[in-house]
């Protein structure tokens, strides 16, 4: 008899098609995730993990200018908000470079750069949001303090508050249930307008003052622990973020909870993908940024000149041409997508959404007004990628991203 054929796509979860030992291995490496997302809450933080990382696994620092070999493990660090690993292979580079590219930033609260004052008794920072944040869910819950200050002289002084067990949290301020009654009839926009996102710091005034001396209290701990002035923080940058770790979620501990998988959990995988690369054919290259693909403009961000920059020293460090090594090379831009939600069936297109346990989830195109302002992939690219995980034994799927 006839071998029967299946003719039908059907999506799979990972559970029924990749084997016991693959699922035990996916939740060993998600600990390994968990604890990249505890140590890397801000942009600077990821690449500071990511360099201790790759220099664990051999890479070494790159400047402009110096030769490369087959071989070779570098990585380039610009300016502290952004990296570039890569690692090159044996065959000409003009075969092109494969890159994986995925951005470090997560949505959060930024402080302004005249953050503090003083107001009935209280000493709080203005904040203005910085990416999609969901402004309610901020309020009444633990926050912590990271980043950096850069002092007259130069010096850095780095900040982070809020994550030990020891230390003092952050918090934004909520009305009692039966003050919000206006509140309730409004819209979320409305009802939680960005201004009021003011972070309570101190309500303890400072011995022998009289006016505003609650904010002097704050400042005098500051320049006190950190050595920095209020003129300082002009030339800083501090973020506010949930002062939570990492999670497992549900009785079979299936999922994660944390502040950042946005993008971190492509971030992560990117680096530890070429790491643990194998290959040594194959030039290879993970780029991550502190500002992602579309719509992000800045020198450490996707929209920077400096990746053709650094793609134009690999051609010129290894005999290649610039042009053809640009042509012929595959880069696979990494963020993440909407899984379908049950509770919010009516937002999705169930048939070509993303479904929780079936793998990589492989995205054609997006955009608003069917793919305006973003990339669409060709099917010959989809078509290799395609190939590229059956041959591996990966289980992935492919959606839309939203309706």
């Amino acid at each position: 008899m006839a071998e029967t054929k299946s003719y039908v796509y059907e999506k799979k979860t990972v559970y029924e098609k990749a084997g016991q030992k693959i699922v035990e291995a996916a939740y060993a490496y998600a600990d390994g995730y968990k604890t990249f997302l505890d140590a890397a809450k801000t942009e600077r933080e990821a690449v500071a993990e990511c360099i201790r990382m790759a220099e664990e696994a051999g890479y070494r620092p790159y400047s402009f200018g110096n030769a490369m070999k087959a071989g070779d493990k570098l990585y380039y660090n610009n300016r502290g908000k952004n990296i570039f690993l890569f690692r090159i292979g044996s065959e000409p580079i003009n075969c092109g470079i494969r890159i994986t590219a995925a951005h470090l930033d997560s949505p959060r609260l930024d402080l302004k750069q005249v953050p503090l004052y003083e107001e009935n008794g209280m000493c709080f920072l203005k904040t203005h949001y910085y990416g999609g944040v969901r402004k309610y869910q901020w309020l009444a819950m633990p926050l912590a303090l990271h980043g950096v200050v850069i002092k007259q002289d130069g010096t850095t002084v780095n900040i982070t508050v809020g994550e030990d067990e020891k230390d003092p949290v952050m918090y934004i301020t909520d009305l009692l249930p039966h003050l919000a009654s206006g509140q309730a009839g409004k819209t979320i926009k409305e009802a939680f307008p960005a201004e009021r996102l003011n972070i309570i710091v101190g309500s303890k005034p400072l011995d022998g003052e009289e006016k505003e001396s609650v904010k002097l209290g704050v400042l005098d701990y500051l320049y006190n622990t950190y050595g920095i002035t209020e003129e300082d923080l002009l030339s800083a940058e501090l973020c506010i973020v949930p002062a939570a770790r990492a999670r497992d979620v549900g009785f079979d501990r299936s999922m994660i909870c944390a502040y950042g998988h946005d993008d971190r959990v492509c971030a992560y995988p990117s680096i530890t993908a070429l790491i643990d690369a194998e290959d040594t054919k194959h030039t290879s290259m993970c780029l991550l940024v502190d500002k992602e693909e579309t719509g992000s403009d800045g020198v450490t961000g996707m929209q920077s000149s400096l990746i053709t920059d650094i793609i134009a020293e690999i051609a010129k460090a290894l005999d290649g041409n610039v042009a053809a090594v640009r042509a012929n090379s595959k880069c696979l831009s990494s963020d993440v997508t909407a899984t379908f939600d049950p509770n919010f069936a009516d937002v999705y297109e169930h048939r070509n959404s993303s479904l929780l346990g079936c793998g990589v989830s492989m995205c054609k195109y997006t955009g608003s007004g069917g793919k305006g302002g973003t990339s669409d992939a060709s099917a010959e690219l989809v078509g290799w990628v395609r190939r590229c995980f059956n041959e591996a034994g990966v289980v992935y799927h492919l959606e839309n991203f939203g309706m």
